[in-house]
């Protein structure tokens, strides 16, 4: 009985799972043009042969990564992988080779769990809830990287308004415009962690001496946010021409509060529908259950006692 239980919840969850990435899959409009414009910007910052050049040298989580990049679209996974990682925020040497290793190890450890469970059923049936155990430890990390994603990019679109309204003042008082960026990441630490990290990353780039321009291309690379990019541009071209740029900021960022106004607006209108299915599916039967049952109840007792005998 309880192996039958969890088996179903295991189907339920496959194809819930199923459904959810074909939603992701087919609501997302993805712009030919644009996908092109940042494949050229990467192929023209990165060196194509650096990635398994350094997959394949030393230590463990490196000839592992380089193990995967050897198998066929492994090399295409792991870019991927690693480009949804830093949309997510989760940066640093080994971040994909953990999650590789993470990917491989849940996978493991599901279908090891459903061969347990499903130890005394019958082949058929060991085979279907293998492969539901499959398609689960395929699916969930990848909607987990997801969720992390969006997530992270909702933390940088709220804290984008003040930011940049703050960075067009500090640019109003003189300052250049690395030291004002790195004075706002100072100021925003506490407050908008994730947009002050990215904004200092800028900085020690630019510090560093890589142009201001390409470190802009890869911040918005890193957060894959139009709003970002449109800041990006504004900067670089303010940087270009000569033009105010505190004025510029400073009007685009009453533009950005107005757009966040109307996404907290929208989301508003739409609470009203996300509420339709859980009002219809649990909150009305209960109120039907507890307002009509009592008096179907007595009207049945009371059409008992007029049938009885006499």
């Amino acid at each position: 009985m309880l192996a039958a239980a969890i088996f179903f919840v295991l189907a339920f969850g496959t194809l819930a799972a199923l459904l959810w990435s074909g939603m992701v899959l087919f609501g997302n409009q993805e712009v030919p043009l644009d996908d092109r414009l940042e494949e050229l910007q990467a192929h023209a910052t990165v060196n194509p042969t650096q990635l398994p050049r350094r997959r394949r040298d030393g230590g463990f989580l490196n000839g592992f990564q380089f193990l995967i990049s050897l198998a066929p679209g492994g090399d295409d996974w792991l870019r991927g992988a690693e480009k949804e990682l830093n949309q997510a925020g989760i940066r640093g040497p080994h971040a994909v080779a953990f999650y590789a290793l993470g990917n491989l190890l849940f996978l493991v450890a599901i279908l090891a769990g459903m061969a347990y469970v499903q130890r005394n059923n019958p082949p058929l049936t060991i085979f279907t809830g293998m492969i539901a155990a499959l398609l689960l430890g395929w699916l969930i990390p990848k909607q987990i990287l997801h969720r992390l994603v969006k997530r992270y990019r909702r933390k940088l679109q709220e804290s984008l308004p003040d930011t940049v309204d703050m960075l067009g003042i500090v640019l109003g008082t003189g300052l250049a415009l690395d030291q004002a960026m790195q004075r706002v990441s100072e100021e925003m630490q506490y407050i908008y962690p994730e947009l002050s990290n990215e904004f200092f990353t800028v900085v020690m780039q630019v510090k560093a001496g890589q142009e201001r321009g390409v470190a802009f291309r890869q911040l918005v690379r890193r957060t894959g946010i139009e709003d970002i990019k449109s800041l990006s541009a504004m900067i670089v071209q303010s940087e270009r021409f000569g033009t105010s740029l505190a004025q510029a900021l400073k009007v685009y960022a009453d533009a950005l509060r107005t757009r966040r106004r109307l996404r907290a607006e929208a989301a508003v209108g739409r609470a009203g529908i996300k509420m339709l299915v859980p009002i219809v599916l649990f909150i009305l039967p209960a109120l039907f259950v507890v307002t009509l049952v009592p008096g179907l109840l007595s009207v049945l007792g009371n059409l008992q006692i007029i049938g009885g005998p006499r």
